[in-house]
């Protein structure tokens, strides 16, 4: 198969004129095209860190037979590889729920969006926990971190808990990739963290402390520190743009990474809570945020018309720069030998078509 586009998100800019040769699921040639584009744009499939649900699926409570439904869910917005998401929750509900996104894993088409770990936001989160229950107070409990499975790629917490600087040198010892959120640590229990090893701040602005021109927090210590990773919910209610804008003058380009947090809004409940969409997000009956109902393609789309961000940016933070972050090799990236995860547009960034594995999940470029 050979898909060929008038632009092409390459890793160093977008290139003009190529054409991707595609087989057995893999690229295995990038040149200049050779007739006439197949469409206006082509970039790697999208890779969404922060997945609670879509629509009426809730990972905490999905099935086997939800999964077929999920992967077009996700193939309809371009998202070719994802992490399921877990509030925070009992003990007993995390075990269950890790084996069964483990055994997903091992199971899954090579023609379907990829599971590629688990991120679990919490237990141990700081006091602006927002939506999240039953938080865990006092020391991070060192043993039960080091007993996660390899399933568990990222972990949310906050770094006002007295041993988070252990914990996350443990956990980043382990392969996992500490975020920090949900938080109102200060700006020097924040360096500490960095310092430690934490790489990434989850939903960067929401449900932490503020950034204060006295007081500047976990946001201004995770926007001065170039090797953090700061996520965000670019759907124009989580973050104003202009502030979005702010982000992207001050971090590098491959240090912001484009999220949903989306949630099963159409369920109506998040966890025991319920929840509803008001004013374009769902939320809790007093108001509070309850994730989003975004989807990944219309987050670039946000970022590059009115959050400030360049074509490059906007669709390096949903492809190469979370792939980067999660040392995902072959993915986020159209390069020989990268899986051939793919998605097309229209000159207004619209999806037209997402391909997963060389395979055409959904819609058509014709």
């Amino acid at each position: 198969m050979i898909l060929s586009a008038a632009h092409v998100l390459l890793p160093d800019r977008i290139h003009s004129d190529v054409e991707i040769e595609v087989e057995d699921g893999l690229i295995v040639a990038v040149r200049p095209a050779s007739k006439l584009p197949g469409c206006r744009f082509l970039a790697p499939g999208l890779i969404d860190l922060q997945v609670n649900g879509h629509d009426d699926i809730d990972v905490a409570t999905m099935t086997e037979e939800d999964v077929p439904r999920m992967g077009r869910l996700l193939a309809s917005q371009g998202v070719t590889s994802w992490f399921p998401t877990l509030v925070t929750t009992t003990g007993d509900v995390y075990d269950e729920r890790l084996e069964f996104f483990a055994e997903l894993a091992k199971q899954q088409d090579a023609a379907e969006p990829q599971i590629c770990g688990v991120h679990l936001e919490g237990p141990y989160l700081g006091e602006w926990h927002g939506v999240h229950r039953g938080v865990r107070e006092g020391p991070i409990d060192i043993d039960w971190i080091r007993t996660l499975p390899d399933i568990v790629r990222i972990m949310t917490l906050g770094p006002e808990h007295p041993n988070a600087v252990e914990a996350i040198q443990t956990l980043t010892a382990n392969g996992v990739v500490v975020a920090l959120g949900h938080t109102g640590a200060t700006f020097e229990q924040t360096m500490l963290a960095i310092d430690a090893g934490a790489r990434m701040l989850t939903h960067c602005f929401n449900a932490m402390a503020p950034l204060h021109h006295r007081h500047p927090g976990p946001v201004g210590a995770c926007l001065t520190r170039d090797e953090v990773a700061v996520c965000m919910i670019a759907d124009g209610i989580h973050i104003h743009p202009a502030v979005a804008d702010i982000v992207w003058r001050v971090k590098p380009t491959d240090k912001v990474v484009l999220v949903t947090d989306a949630t099963a809004w159409r369920k109506g409940k998040l966890g025991d809570e319920s929840i509803a969409v008001i004013d374009g997000a769902p939320r809790l009956e007093d108001g509070t945020l309850a994730g989003s109902i975004l989807t990944l393609n219309r987050a670039v789309q946000n970022s590059v018309q009115s959050h400030g961000a360049s074509r490059f940016g906007a669709m390096s933070a949903a492809t190469r720069n979370p792939a980067q972050l999660m040392g995902i090799a072959g993915r986020g990236i159209i390069e020989v030998g990268a899986r051939a995860d793919l998605t097309a547009y229209d000159d207004d960034l619209n999806l037209l078509a997402t391909y997963v594995g060389g395979e055409l999940i959904d819609g058509s470029i014709g």
